[in-house]
């Protein structure tokens, strides 16, 4: 690939963690890197001094560019990449160009996506691949580069990769050991522009050699290959996982009803995390995982920041933080573990509605908090489908609105609540990302008289 590289310009589409990831790799191996993006980003200024150009937003490619590699956040939708399709130049992305670096002898790949339950997945599974004592690591969209990792100097034998639509979306060649595909929910339909360019971003999980899938999903059910291993939280056939008088058992890969974990020690608790933890068995039992390294994985789990984590319980009230709820397929996972709730959502709906959400979980609402730039949507939803449920709207977008939002919840709590943050929406509207929307909400939680 090293000599390709060099036949011309490279344009890296984004020059922030991705982009700045695959930028380096490219200064690494002589290649003529071409920067664009919106700002100017933090850090770019070691990419330039290390050889790289920078050329701002631009629509159009340079005459001699031989490839483009773009981070997840452009949509297919802008006109570089209309430009590049007119003159035959391949767009790749951030996954896709790190296959294609893998030298000899490289890690397997064990792929996780899903709407939902994607870090969550691929950190059980990372946690039963060291159980085993395998040299493995989760990467993609949680903390390290799956580039720096293909690249490392000491090679890993086995790679959770976590795999978002974006990704996938520009992915060609990528033949994973094996791919799970957790759930189906409509999401990032403004990215993709329908469901069916969704759906059909998430099954590139399943190119390699073994597709594993949620039978208890209806969309991945009909899509899952019929050669396929599935998982349920229902009692499992052969060649599938599931659950048999609260244990996760195993019914594939060789196994005859295999005893994994009870399901009572999988956490945090909720029975999409059980779904969770049978899709990171699958994948861990057709790498050969042990049973016994699959519970070890399983109890030794520390679950990511800002997914149904415990914020503080005050005068009876409880406060979780699932600010990592980015749309009504999390929320709905999450307002269903708990049996009265004061709701807080609100954000950017990303095209989706909410009206199914609000129906299914009318019953558990004793009020609702709304913020953001989607709050008049999500009110709507609840006048039509929950009109007995009391609902404040915060209008205010500047510093102090998480802290008002905190306060009015308080006010409506009773004894035996839970003030649940579930926006099932995205935070950019208002905030840098979920995590600092949930860290915005613990403080002011936290701060409370």
């Amino acid at each position: 690939m090293a000599d390709a590289l060099r036949a011309g310009t490279i344009v890296v589409c984004g020059a922030r963690f991705a982009g700045h990831a695959a930028a380096r790799a490219l200064l690494d191996r002589g290649a003529r890197v071409l920067l664009t993006d919106r700002g100017r980003p933090p850090g770019i200024d070691a990419l330039l001094a290390a050889g790289a150009e920078f050329a701002g937003p631009i629509d159009v490619l340079p005459p001699d560019a031989r490839l483009v590699v773009t981070s997840p956040g452009w949509p297919p939708a802008h006109p570089l990449f209309a430009d590049a399709a007119a003159r035959g130049v391949e767009v790749i992305g951030e996954l896709e160009f790190a296959w294609r670096l893998r030298g000899r002898n490289p890690a397997a790949w064990l792929m996780v996506t899903g709407t939902n339950g994607k870090t969550t997945t691929v950190r059980m599974l990372e946690s039963m691949l060291q159980a085993a004592g395998l040299r493995s690591l989760a990467v993609g969209n949680v903390g390290v580069s799956v580039i720096d990792a293909v690249l490392a100097a000491e090679p890993f034998e086995v790679l959770a990769v976590e795999a978002s639509s974006y990704q996938l979306h520009w992915s060609s060649t990528i033949r994973p050991f094996a791919g799970v595909l957790v759930n189906l929910a409509p999401d990032h339909l403004d990215w993709h522009g329908s469901m069916a360019a969704y759906e059909r971003a998430k099954t590139m999980v399943w190119a390699g050699a073994l597709a594993v899938g949620n039978l208890d999903d209806a969309r991945v059910a009909a899509l899952l290959p019929a050669a396929a291993v599935g998982f349920t939280l229902g009692t499992p056939a052969p060649g599938q996982l599931g659950v048999v008088d609260g244990e996760l058992v195993s019914r594939a890969f060789g196994d005859d009803g295999q005893a994994l974990v009870p399901a009572a020690d999988v956490h945090p608790a909720g029975a999409h995390n059980v779904a969770n933890a049978l899709a990171a068995a699958a994948l861990a039992r057709a790498y050969g995982v042990p049973a016994g390294a699959i519970a070890d994985g399983v109890r030794g789990f520390v679950p990511d920041p800002h997914r149904n984590q415990l914020v503080r319980t005050r005068d009876g009230v409880t406060w979780v933080d699932d600010s990592k709820a980015t749309n009504p397929h999390a929320g709905l996972a999450s307002l269903t573990a708990y049996p009265r709730v004061v709701w807080i959502a609100g954000g950017q709906l990303k095209g989706v509605e909410v009206d199914g959400l609000v129906a299914q979980v009318a019953g558990r609402l004793a009020a609702a908090v709304l913020l953001g730039a989607d709050r008049a949507a999500i009110a709507a939803a609840l006048a039509r489908h929950a009109p007995q449920v009391p609902v404040i709207v915060v209008d205010s977008t500047d510093d102090g609105a998480m802290t008002e939002v905190v306060h009015a919840a308080a006010r409506l709590a009773r004894r035996g609540d839970t003030v649940l943050l579930a926006p099932v929406a995205a935070s950019y509207d208002m905030f840098s990302g979920y995590a600092a929307r949930g860290d915005a909400f613990a403080t002011a939680v936290r701060e409370l008289p």
